[in-house]
Formats: C-alpha cells, structure tokens, sequence
C-alpha cells in the first residue's frame, strides 16, 4: 500500500511539473508579425522567451495579400502585432481596427523616410493613389536597427518580466545590423555608378544607403502589368542611359524583365525585398539582405 501511495505521490508531482512547464511556456507573448523580414528582427530580440507567429509565408506578397482564417485567429489571440503599416499592408489594417489588438507600425519609428518617387519612368500610366512615403524602409540597415529598438520596447513593456532579455538581445542584434551594414558598403563600393532598373520601385532605401544608380522602375504598382508604351519608354531608357541590369523580383513574373533587356546589352537579375525563398527564422534578415547586395555585384559589375 505504501507503495502504491508513494508511486501515486510521485505521479502527482511530475504531473504539477507538466503542468508548470506549460504555463511558463504560455506565459511568453503571443506575437504575430506580418512579413519576413520584420519577423527575422522580432525573432532576434525574442531569442529564449518565444517564437514569433509569421502571417505572409514563401511568395505571398503583401500588396495583394488575403488574410486566411487562420490568419485572422492568430491575429485575434495575439498579444501584440508587428507590422510596417498601413501602406505596406493594407489588408491588416481592417482587422487591427476590429480586433482591437496591440501594435506597432514600424514604418512610425524609423529615422529614414522617404517620399514614392514619381515622374518620367518612376510614374505610373495611370491615375493610381500610392504612399506619398515609400514604406520599404527595413531596406537599410539602419532603419532595421531603430526597428529592433522599437520592438525590444514594445515587448518589454508588454512582458516586464523578461525585459532584460529582451535588451540584451536587442543590443546583440544592433551590433550585427553594423557589421552587415559595413560589411554591404564595400561590397557595393565598386558598383555605385552603375545605372539599373527595377520591377517596381521598392528599393530606394536600399540605393541610397549604399549610393547605388537606380534609374527607373517597371511599374509603381506591382498590381498593375505595364502598358506597351511604358515598356517601350523602359527599352528606350536601357540604351539611352546605358542600364546594365535590370532586377526582377520573384513573386511576380519575370518575363517583362526578359522582354526589356532583349537586344541590348543589360542583364537581369533578381532581387527580392521581402525573403521569399529565405528560411524564415533569426538570421533571415541577415541572408536575405546578403543575397540582395551579391545579386547587385554580381549584375552590375562591369564584364
């Protein structure tokens, strides 16, 4: 009997050990994060406390993005909610409204902002309402970096108790984003003058950081497939400016691409702002914008 009692007294304390184990891994944050590379910056400063919930997955691209039930679950349960903002992701911005659900819009923090170029091959052919601030800012290092301040904030204040983590973490993730940043500099030092375009004018952030010659973009809606008029006034800006590559993005068909760079001297390549064939996870950040600045020296160098 008092074997019994003894097996029956140790059963109960491993259940109360499940039991506690669970709640403390339930006690971490819920958090949802909207696209891939935010969610890489999220990751790192929720290093040892949780494992952030990402929304766009693989090619979903958030221009056209609809929210899957699933989707609006998670984003109904989550504590908090990580996105760029409403000229990004425009689909979040009905269901933050109704949910009701903590967020920052992590367009509002960063310290460099910079309007949609418009005009000559940056314009649309028609009449199209578009974000007078292009929201691609997670494309320079250093927007990334007043990022992963505001996210350590939010989360701290959110979830007191693993404050010091979240700090710590934010601070190792900062000193990388230096080292990346120095680390594309001289990568990209030898392409500056060289003249591109791209699909759709997502990349300026990108550019300027690094002095790069962005000349034009295919379309300023991805949305929208470019007339033959536009296409043409893109082939006549490849040999009349002497464009050397010009940057496909992955979610969208590359064939335009290959029809503008036909007969002339310019490459292509592609870039992809958003990771799409990275593993999302802590270090997807890092990868992708590595992947961006060897796609640009490798197309842009002279042959």
């Amino acid at each position: 009997m008092k074997f019994g009692n003894g097996r029956f007294f140790v059963t109960i304390l491993m259940a109360l050990a499940v039991c506690w184990g669970a709640s403390g891994a339930m006690a971490s944050p819920k958090v949802v994060v909207s696209i891939e590379p935010v969610h890489a910056l999220v990751a790192g400063v929720m290093t040892g406390v949780g494992t952030p919930t990402l929304l766009l997955k693989g090619m979903a691209s958030p221009h056209d993005y609809a929210l899957r039930p699933s989707d609006a679950a998670a984003l109904a349960d989550a504590d908090i909610v990580f996105w760029i903002g409403a000229s990004l992701e425009g689909f979040l911005e009905k269901p933050l409204k109704t949910n009701k659900t903590r967020q920052v819009a992590l367009m509002e923090v960063v310290g460099v902002r910079y309007p949609a170029r418009e005009g000559g091959v940056w314009e649309d052919d028609g009449d199209h309402d578009h974000a007078s601030i292009d929201p691609h800012v997670w494309l320079d290092p250093v927007n990334a970096s007043d990022m992963v301040g505001a996210i350590a904030r939010a989360l701290s204040a959110l979830d007191a108790e693993n404050s010091a983590r979240y700090e710590a973490n934010a601070a190792a993730l900062r000193q990388r984003l230096t080292a990346l940043d120095h680390e594309l500099e001289q990568q990209l030092a030898p392409v500056k003058g060289a003249p591109f375009i791209v699909f759709h004018d997502g990349f300026q952030y990108f550019e300027k950081r690094y002095g790069l010659n962005g000349v034009g973009a295919m379309t300023v809606n991805p949305e929208q497939k470019p007339s033959a008029r536009r296409l043409q006034a893109l082939r006549d800006k490849v040999r009349q400016s002497g464009v050397v590559c010009v940057f496909a993005e992955p979610q969208y068909n590359d064939g335009l691409v290959k029809s503008i760079v036909e007969g002339t001297a310019a490459r292509y390549s592609t870039w992809d702002p958003l990771g799409s064939r990275v593993t999302p996870g802590d270090d997807a950040y890092f990868v992708m914008m590595r992947q961006l600045g060897e796609s640009a020296r490798r197309c842009l160098e002279a042959k």
